[in-house]
């Protein structure tokens, strides 16, 4: 089978899986939260069973780390993580303040696709399944290409024990056939929801990539700094079972040894006794060879996750057989690319310095986390909390682990952290988030919030309602009037009103009901006449009509017509009134046209006012948005919503999405030119 036929199946199985799981999702999204309790509880049972067995196949057919380990990890995933979220809301309603008025409700966020590293595979496999359908989300596994029997092996046991609890089929899926683009194209699928990355570097760029929100994970270069107020034998017992915990495979493991000068010798000898190896200076050269090969930045995968005496014995280095650690003593110049034992070496290998004094080890612990573990872990040994303190505050890591080992206190085993196996690293580490993520990473909150503070309703003074907002003012801003702005208690003289009135009580509304509020504020207070009369010369000087000009009119009220017409004053009145004490009326023509109630009253007596001659307005040319790029997800977007993308000459389309939007017809060029 060829590359590319591997390629295409992994594809169209990402494919068929992500909607087989969105199918399931929106079932259990109906589930209640002692439902999906329920379910997670079957699972961690089942995986807690299995933990041996799964610990077994992971290292037959990795040949990473080592049984005993491994069914710790996998131990904690499946009794740790769901003691730690039993009890934790995450269906409907999670919590409510009345006092500030705020309910908060859970939302899933669909389908989880979790990658999964060859490292870890079993226990992250359980760890991801817990969390995600913890957060009523189904999931889709993709295991590294070279642990893909054990890690479905694991979704194979949890999924089977969720069918048994009642959970919807397809909630649980794990590919079969993994390559590189089939994991990418898991993680550009439409009902993806979020992603959860762990991996190398280049496949946590893939996630961030994809257009998806993605959790994903940073390098760890963990230092674990011994302060002079130590208990040294501890110090050092816990970072060597740090750094041998399933062969160092964990990022969070211990990289290098920090020591006070004045406990350096206590921390040699102590090494040296708990079954640590220093390497000479040539041996140094040997293993550095071995563990990183030339050109490039990442360990080796045939010393990751083996012994100590494997990996001398790969370098031609003759230890003794109950080594545990190999340690190389550097200077604390020496951190960077020329020296390859200070970098992240995910096997029992360390690097040892020694440091005159706190600040000075504070100084070399940040060169090595910014060497190639920012925002990851750091650890301390120390009675002297201020020290801890200082130190701590200063480090750009995430997780400070004091008096323990890195690697069990960052993962919850040895610490009240979150028990989780995926460990953000924040903005440092170009990760969204610097917490252990777990089942409230997964779900979407939304808030349902009540009015605390009151909305203030602005009125429109009555020129602005006659005038349809024109402003009267010389520089056209527009005119507006709060009802702080009224007067708290205007006069009968200033309303018009009887002298019992007041501003804010009922009023006399249209027909005979009762107005309150800002609108009795607006009725009583008085009318600007002028400002009407203004309005109204303009609505006549638009109809051809000047002041004082008259209306021709028939009959025996044709001067007192054209009184009226000529006196603004009267035609402001007549206005006035309309608005403030009779009920509205539709308009009319006549009414538009400034007729007096007499002339509506007898329609003979109307005069003739031709309308407006209005110059016939020429339909505006369409306007189109040409995109300057499209990606296969706008073409996909497009084919979902019935839509066209308008493209021109200039429009760069990557090679996907030319060949989707030619096949479906998605493109509609705009301008002469061949699509690129």
């Amino acid at each position: 089978m060829s590359l590319r036929d591997r390629d295409l199946i992994s594809i169209q199985q990402a494919r068929e899986l992500t909607a087989r799981a969105a199918d399931a999702q929106k079932k259990f999204s109906a589930f209640s939260q002692e439902q999906v309790d329920a379910i997670v509880e079957a699972c961690a049972k089942a995986a807690a069973d299995n933990a041996e067995s799964l610990a077994r196949s992971a290292v037959e057919e990795t040949g990473f780390g080592n049984v005993p380990d491994k069914i710790i990890k996998n131990t904690l995933a499946a009794v740790n993580v769901p003691r730690a979220i039993r009890g934790m809301r995450t269906v409907g309603i999670l919590r409510e303040d009345r006092e500030k008025g705020i309910v908060e409700a859970a939302s899933p966020v669909g389908v989880v696709a979790a990658v999964i590293p060859s490292t870890n595979p079993t226990s992250t496999a359980i760890y991801k399944t817990l969390i995600s359908i913890k957060a009523q989300n189904a999931i889709v596994l993709s295991p590294h290409p070279t642990a893909i029997k054990c890690i479905c092996q694991a979704a194979t046991v949890l999924d089977r024990a969720a069918l048994a609890a009642g959970a919807p089929e397809g909630l649980i899926q794990c590919m079969t056939h993994t390559t590189l683009e089939g994991t990418r194209e898991l993680m550009r699928q439409r009902e993806v929801g979020v992603i959860l990355a762990t991996g190398g570097t280049g496949l946590v760029r893939a996630a961030y990539g994809s257009g998806k929100p993605a959790y994903g994970v940073g390098p760890g270069n963990v230092p674990a700094f011994i302060e002079r107020t130590a208990d040294v034998r501890k110090a050092v017992a816990d970072i060597l079972a740090g750094k041998t915990f399933d062969y160092g495979t964990i990022c969070s493991s211990e990289q290098a040894i920090v020591v006070d000068q004045t406990v350096r010798d206590r921390a040699l000898e102590e090494c040296r006794a708990q079954g640590a190896y220093f390497l000479s200076p040539e041996e140094i050269e040997k293993v550095g060879r071995l563990v990183f090969l030339p050109g490039t930045h990442t360990p080796n995968t045939k010393i990751v996750g083996r012994a100590a005496t494997t990996i001398a014995e790969m370098a031609g280095i003759k230890v003794p057989g109950a080594t545990r650690v190999l340690i190389a003593r550097l200077e604390p110049e020496q951190v960077g690319r020329e020296f390859p034992l200070s970098a992240e070496k995910l096997s029992p290998i360390l690097a040892f310095y020694a440091v005159p004094n706190l600040a000075a080890g504070i100084a070399l612990c940040r060169r090595l986390l910014e060497y190639g573990g920012l925002g990851h872990t750091c650890a301390i040994h120390s009675q002297y909390r201020p020290a801890i303190l200082e130190f701590g505050q200063a480090m750009p890591a995430f997780r400070v682990v004091v008096n323990s080992a890195s690697v069990h206190g960052s993962i919850g085993y040895s610490t009240n952290l979150f028990p989780a196996m995926t460990l953000g690293c924040g903005a440092p580490g170009g990760n969204i988030t610097s917490d252990n993520i777990g089942p409230q990473h997964l779900m979407n909150v939304k808030r349902i919030a009540w009015e605390s503070r009151g909305v203030e309703h602005r009125t429109v003074p009555a020129d602005q309602r006659l005038s349809g907002g024109i402003s009267g003012g010389a520089s056209g801003e527009a005119m507006t009037n709060s009802p702080q702005s009224l007067p708290a208690n205007p006069s009968p003289r200033e309303t018009g009103a009887p002298a019992n009135a007041h501003a804010g009580s009922a009023s006399p509304g249209p027909q005979g009901q009762k107005v309150a509020g800002p609108e009795a504020a607006v009725a009583a207070t008085s009318v600007d006449r002028a400002a009407i009369a203004r309005v109204v010369e303009a609505v006549l000087a638009g109809q051809g009509i000047s002041r004082g000009s008259g209306v021709p009119k028939v009959g025996p009220d044709a001067a007192g017509a054209a009184r009226e017409i000529s006196n603004p004053s009267s035609i402001a009145a007549e206005i006035a009134g309309r608005l403030f004490s009779s009920p509205a009326k539709p308009k009319t023509e006549s009414a538009a046209a400034g007729c007096s109630p007499a002339a509506q009253a007898n329609p003979a007596q109307t005069p003739s006012v031709p309308p407006p001659v209005r110059k016939p307005e020429s339909p505006e040319k369409p306007v189109v948005a040409i995109s300057p790029f499209v990606s296969e997800n706008d073409v996909r977007r497009a084919m979902t919503r019935s839509e066209k993308i308008f493209v021109g000459p200039k429009t760069i389309l990557t090679p996907s999405a030319r060949d989707l939007g030619l096949e479906h017809e998605v493109f509609v060029e705009t301008e002469a030119g061949s699509i690129r």
